[in-house]
């Protein structure tokens, strides 16, 4: 298929799925309440059971770490101005999810914007997505740097290290500052550190420090976990857009660069439907809420787009480097073989 087939098409698409993104307080209402309020009482759960039952602790922190993820999906909305229609109700129900995810709210969506606006693009890999070198990129490399590239590619540096970083650096200084947004990047980042670590402090003075903090941190990296990995199967996938600026295209990159994690029913449930992610990159207007039924009713939106399941996205561990001869996604293993009989 031809990217300007895929270019049509997702233009066809734009006119049936303006209907999806209208909003509707009883079903945000109705999120925050089956999001918030579960959260808080497995949270309180983990609390005493750090006392107790380590096995039931670590089990409780799992599933919490899914309520975060469905949190963060609220918040995630509201900073692509859709959830709610009232700005003044968005903007506040994104800065009391950015409390419990500790991702800050304006610095976070500003930063996701852009990368809905540039996906693909190679110029700017590394902002919203695990940054990938091309092929060329990496012959042209000295053997130290291949071998950073190659520890940083780890699985378990990317999913496991990784998200520690993230949360510790790029979430709490402004990194990625974007054209006029220095001030509102600067002071949504030190917001969110003063109101989270305050808050978390003042917990460890009323109750016992150790099982706040070990509540608190468990279910925030296992949360960072998820979301790291759902990024990266979104967007890793073999058959993949990557683009220079010169010929990327923005539609074409929502449906092709952006993959359909089909899911069971409860895990998209606690995901927020994230899973849907091509039409979510495709109008992100749409409210989570409405994703499934926009893709029941109309399956032909998948046409182009890589559909993909739990099992099957774990391969996607193995793709390292970008191939823009062949415009797929390959492993270090495809690498050597093909650099072997390239020479």
């Amino acid at each position: 298929m031809s990217d300007i087939e895929i270019k049509a098409f997702a233009k066809e698409m734009m006119a049936t799925l303006q209907k999806y993104k209208q909003t509707s307080y009883t079903k945000a209402i109705w999120q925050i309440c089956n999001s918030m309020i579960p959260f808080v009482a497995i949270w309180i759960a983990m609390y005493w059971a750090f006392s107790y039952n380590l096995f039931l602790f670590f089990g409780l922190g799992i599933v919490n770490a899914f309520f975060l993820v469905r949190i963060f999906i609220i918040q995630h909305d509201c900073g692509h101005h859709s959830f709610v229609k009232s700005k003044k109700w968005r903007n506040a129900i994104g800065f009391v999810c950015s409390i419990f995810s500790a991702m800050p709210y304006e610095y976070w969506a500003d930063a996701h914007a852009f990368h809905h606006n540039h996906n693909g693009k190679l110029e700017t890999r590394d902002i919203g997505d695990i940054n990938t070198l091309t092929v060329k990129e990496y012959q042209e490399m000295g053997t130290w740097d291949r071998v950073k590239y190659q520890i940083f590619r780890f699985p378990i540096v990317t999913f496991m290290i990784g998200p520690i970083i993230y949360f510790i650096r790029n979430m709490r200084l402004p990194l990625v500052v974007l054209e006029n947004k220095k001030s509102r990047a600067f002071w949504s980042v030190m917001i969110n550190n003063v109101v989270v670590i305050g808050g978390v402090v003042a917990l460890c003075m009323i109750f016992n420090w150790q099982a706040i903090l070990a509540t608190y941190l468990t279910v925030l990296y296992l949360f960072s976990i998820i979301a790291i990995w759902f990024f990266f199967v979104q967007h890793q996938h073999e058959d993949g857009y990557k683009r220079w600026e010169n010929d990327w295209d923005h539609f074409v990159s929502a449906v092709k660069g952006s993959t359909y994690y089909k899911l069971p029913g409860l895990v998209n449930w606690l995901t927020g439907n994230i899973g849907v992610h091509h039409i979510h990159h495709l109008y992100s207007a749409i409210p989570n809420y409405n994703l499934v039924k926009c893709i029941k009713e109309n399956p032909e939106f998948s046409k182009y787009t890589t559909i993909v399941t739990f099992w099957e996205s774990l391969k996607y561990m193995n793709h390292k480097l970008w191939d823009e001869d062949a415009q797929r996604m390959i492993t270090f293993g495809e690498y050597k073989k093909l650099y072997k009989m390239a020479a």
